[in-house]
């Protein structure tokens, strides 16, 4: 798809990129057979192909209405277009691009969504505000309608036992070090999953550390078209980080894939600037969903669970992990090799409707693609006997939260079962 660069964004970056991306595009349609949103609106300019039309009108000097800058906010970033895409298409990159733009000459939203695009930038990104709003929503979350409410998961009992905290860390020392991503809402919202993160790793002699000047990895700001303040985050990370770089830290780890997709893409979001290249692409490098670290542990593990059949779960895969970072089978491979029967649903390509902030600020759309996608999970537990549903983003688990079935992050599974094992010796 060719396209001649209007002389605003001739020789920028943004229209430089947007060019070569639209250049790949040979307007097969095949992204629109796995498009959530073409799925249910069958509107073409809600599917890729046609959101790329409408930036490449941009591109060429059309000036974007309102209604182009909805269609291209109704995109739930899944990049499940990546993954269908026969030509590499880069859709991802180029709808942020495209974004932008259209949020630059466009008139200004209406004074509601302005404040609830500013609330969710300045909320979540802020664990000490953060925080402080989950333990009071703990307290009123009866009082809470149920979309609400998922959003608030009940504070669990820490006294399991007389000497037992679920969140405790160990601190112990290992000579092998691994840095983690703490994240911004996944301390205040559901604090085990680092906690059991560091747990599993500690049993297999590795010694995970966490940077306090660490802020949010810039991925909410970015794909809020704030994408000056989502660099300044990402810049903050890399200075925090790099003095354990530099002191041989194995990895970055991420428990939450939608973290780990954008700290990925720091090296190509910084390629242009001098100061912090190198740093972005070695931050880049180091990172590893945690679904990438275990599986060279694989071995380990097994000394430490064996091999024979426990309790089977069934699997969503996060876009952001299996679109996003294309990688698939790891968890399903690893669960599977220490006993526990792993089960994917129907469509388990398609986004669950999270998003990131998609779930507040496209409600109707995330809440019908909520319904399609628990229909399906829960049609796999009845088939499958399995009890638990497990992913490996916390805005995939906050949003298919449910009354009778929990939803947990795999890496909890994991933990339970090393306790369990440890206990029973």
């Amino acid at each position: 798809m060719y396209t001649q660069l209007a002389p605003q964004f001739a020789n920028t970056p943004e229209g430089i990129e947007a060019a070569r991306i639209l250049g790949k595009c040979v307007h097969c349609g095949f992204c629109t057979a796995t498009c959530p949103t073409y799925q249910i609106l069958g509107d073409e300019l809600d599917g890729p192909r046609g959101r790329i039309y409408l930036i490449k009108q941009m591109a060429e000097g059309a000036a974007p209405t309102e209604k182009t800058r909805n269609h291209l906010d109704r995109c739930l970033t899944c990049r499940n277009c990546e993954s269908t895409c026969p030509s590499g298409v880069q859709y991802g990159n180029l709808v942020d691009i495209g974004r932008k733009w259209a949020e630059e000459n466009t008139p200004a939203r209406p004074l509601g969504e302005r404040f609830t695009r500013w609330a969710l930038k300045e909320g979540l990104t802020k664990p000490a505000l953060f925080n402080s709003a989950m333990t009071l929503g703990r307290l009123v979350r009866p009082l809470m309608p149920n979309g609400i409410k998922r959003k608030i998961p009940e504070a669990r009992n820490k006294a399991l036992d007389s000497s037992t905290d679920p969140y405790a860390r160990p601190n112990t020392q290992h000579e092998r070090k691994m840095l983690i991503l703490e994240g911004c809402v996944q301390p205040g919202m559901l604090p085990n999953i680092n906690s059991a993160t560091a747990r599993v790793l500690d049993a297999l002699k590795i010694q995970l550390v966490s940077a306090s000047n660490a802020t949010c990895c810039g991925a909410l700001r970015y794909h809020l078209n704030d994408q000056a303040g989502g660099l300044e985050n990402a810049k903050q990370n890399i200075d925090a980080w790099w003095p354990l770089v530099e002191s041989g830290v194995e990895a970055i780890v991420m428990t939450a894939s939608g973290c780990g997709v954008m700290v990925k893409d720091y090296g190509h979001l910084f390629a242009d600037d001098s100061a912090y290249a190198a740093k972005a692409k070695k931050i880049s490098y180091l990172t590893k969903d945690i679904s990438e670290i275990l599986p060279n542990l694989q071995n380990e593990l097994i000394q430490l669970l064996g091999t024979d059949q426990k309790p089977g779960v069934v699997y969503h895969p996060p876009c952001t992990l299996q679109h996003g970072q294309q990688i698939r089978g790891k968890v399903e491979g690893l669960l599977s090799s220490i006993g526990i029967g792993v089960r994917l649903c129907a469509d388990s390509h398609l986004c669950c409707g999270s998003a990131g902030t998609y779930s507040v600020t496209q409600p109707e759309l995330s809440e019908q693609l909520r319904k399609n996608k628990l229909g399906h999970l829960n049609t796999a537990c009845e088939e499958s006997g399995a009890e638990v549903i497990v992913s490996g983003n916390i805005g995939c688990i906050t949003h298919l939260q449910q009354e009778d079935k929990p939803v947990l992050h795999w890496i909890e599974i994991v933990d339970q079962l090393i306790s369990k094992f440890s206990k029973a010796r």
